[in-house]
C-alpha cells in the first residue's frame, strides 16, 4: 500500500491508502513536476504553486483513534483529501502515521521552495469549533446537574457512573476539540497536534 524513498531533490516521494475496503488505493506522489495524484480513475498533476490551500486536522474514528487528514485545494477548484489510515479487512482500519506525516512534511517543504502563497489552516473552522464548544457547555452542565442529583440522593452508582462516563468522554471529545482548535500556521512550522507524532530514532 505505501511506497515511500528518502525525501530529497529531485527524488519522487510515494503515499497511498485506501478510503473503503471496497475500491482500490489513493495514490499519490511528490515530483519534479508537482503533486501528482491518482484516485479512481481520475488523476493529475498539481504544480506546487497551484495549491491554493492546505487544511489540516484530526479525525479520530471507532475504529481508529489516531486518524489524520489534510485537504489540499487547488487554484483552479479542484479538492483532494489524504488520510493517515487505510483499510485493510473489514474490521482493521490500519495506522500508516509515519509515512503520512514524511508526506505532508515534505509536500510543505516542496511548496515553500516553489513560492506558493497558499493558506495553510488547520482544525475545524471557526463557526464550527464555536457550534462545537457550546455543545459541550451545555452538555458539561447537564451532567453536573445530574451528578448533583445522584449524590444529594445517596444515588453512589449512579454518581460513579457519571464521573466515569465523564472522565471518558473528556477524554475522547476533548481531545478532538483541543487537536482542532481552529488556528494559521506557517511552513516553517507545522501543527503537531494535527500531525502524527514523530518517530524518533535512538542511537544504540
Amino acid at each position: 500500500m505505501q511506497d515511500r524513498s528518502e525525501a530529497g531533490e529531485g527524488t519522487a516521494v510515494r503515499y497511498a491508502y485506501k478510503a473503503s475496503l471496497i475500491g482500490s488505493a489513493h495514490q499519490f506522489e511528490l515530483t519534479e513536476d508537482g503533486l501528482s495524484w491518482r484516485i479512481a480513475s481520475r488523476s493529475g498533476v498539481w504544480d506546487y504553486a497551484d495549491i491554493s490551500a492546505v487544511k489540516l486536522s484530526y479525525r479520530p474514528v471507532s475504529m481508529q483513534q489516531q486518524r489524520f487528514r489534510a485537504d489540499i485545494d487547488n487554484a483552479k477548484g479542484g479538492r483532494i483529501a489524504i488520510l493517515s489510515t487505510t483499510w485493510q479487512t473489514a474490521t482493521l482500519v490500519a495506522p500508516q502515521g509515519h509515512l503520512y506525516r514524511d508526506f505532508i512534511v515534505e509536500l510543505h517543504r516542496r511548496m515553500q521552495a516553489a513560492g506558493s502563497n497558499a493558506r495553510l489552516v488547520g482544525g475545524l473552522g471557526p463557526k464550527t469549533y464555536t457550534a462545537a464548544l457550546a455543545l459541550l457547555a451545555c452538555l458539561a452542565v447537564a451532567m453536573i446537574g445530574l451528578l448533583l442529583t445522584a449524590l444529594l440522593t445517596s444515588n453512589w452508582m449512579g454518581a460513579l457512573f457519571l464521573v466515569g462516563f465523564a472522565a471518558l468522554f473528556t477524554w475522547q471529545v476533548g481531545g478532538f476539540v483541543t487537536r482542532n482548535r481552529p488556528r494559521r500556521y506557517s511552513f516553517d512550522q507545522l501543527p503537531d497536534a494535527l500531525l502524527p507524532k514523530a518517530v524518533r530514532n535512538h542511537a544504540r
